[in-house]
């Protein structure tokens, strides 16, 4: 009986090994302090954007993600606000990358 159940079980490891190998893929955004880390740098990007008055002139979102990679998106009315953005966002501590998708409209 006790081979059986040592067998059965050997069975289901194997078969929820692959589930646990993908599943530790998303590790690190599971442990609070990840989010904390993105929020922070999150919150800093927002604040130098406030401190130059840029969040009245443009409309930018800011994504970081547990690695300290930002996606900076959204509109602004010139090219001269976008790369203002761009460059507060990295030289924000923690940052790693910068990706723009943000859009240059007239009208806002």
């Amino acid at each position: 009986m006790n081979i059986k159940l040592a067998t059965g079980l050997f069975i289901i490891g194997a078969a929820l090994a692959p589930i646990a190998a993908h599943a530790e893929g998303d590790a690190d955004r599971s442990h609070p302090g990840a989010f904390v880390k993105d929020s922070m740098i999150t919150a800093k990007i927002k604040t130098k954007l406030a401190e130059e008055k840029l969040n009245t002139l443009v409309h930018v979102s800011v994504d970081t993600d547990a690695r300290g990679m930002v996606v900076l998106s959204g509109h602004v009315r010139s090219g001269e606000f976008a790369d203002r953005a761009i460059a507060l966002a990295r030289a924000t501590e923690g940052v790693t990358s910068v990706t723009s998708n943000i859009r240059v409209s007239k009208d806002d």
